[in-house]
């Protein structure tokens, strides 16, 4: 329970105001079918952090428990520091809009989640608790937690959120994770 309610909140937090965030609005803009745009997000979102959080255990295999609590600590500093640059909206592939809201929602999804900070943030905590379906299940949920309501009450939400201090407060809890994990590390 520890390893998905871990991941949970990161994921949502770092998703706000994210590229993927941008791509749900856009989406929820284009397609009326709201449950179809939400379908096709589980299933790219299930896809990816499932590819991603065996990479994480997978790569924890290879480190010493001490190696590993060093590398994730810094990649938790590090992937908090990057969530100060505020993603841009690098413009979306429309060619996948005319197979329909499931479809164009799982390939766009997918693909922007690729090298995201989301999946970054997957692999670093499936690493960290080597819990392939909490972590999936935990990164799963706080993407969705943070896309849904997009999709719903999307122009309403972003004209609303400070998306600043929310970026500055996910960057202060990655950070804080990353030194958690330090000092773990350093006294075992």
């Amino acid at each position: 329970m520890h390893a998905f309610l871990s991941s949970v909140v990161p994921v949502a937090l770092a998703e706000i105001g994210d590229k993927t965030q941008l791509l749900t609005l856009f989406l929820a803009t284009r397609f009326a079918r709201k449950y179809a745009i939400i379908a096709g997000m589980l299933c790219a979102t299930l896809l990816n952090h499932v590819v991603s959080a065996w990479f994480g255990v997978e790569v924890a295999r290879f480190f010493t428990p001490q190696l590993m609590g060093w590398v994730v600590g810094i990649s938790f500093l590090v992937v908090g520091l990057w969530l100060l640059k505020p993603d841009k909206d690098d413009g979306v592939d429309t060619r996948f809009m005319r197979y329909g809201p499931f479809v164009a929602t799982s390939v766009l999804f997918f693909l922007a989640e690729v090298g995201d900070k989301t999946q970054i943030a997957t692999i670093l905590l499936a690493a960290q608790y080597r819990d392939l379906f909490s972590v999936v299940m935990g990164s799963t949920a706080g993407l969705l937690l943070a896309n849904v309501p997009v999709i719903f009450f999307g122009n309403w939400l972003m004209q609303r959120l400070p998306l600043n201090r929310i970026r500055i407060g996910t960057c202060v809890l990655f950070c804080l994770l990353g030194i958690v994990t330090l000092i773990q590390t350093y006294l075992n």
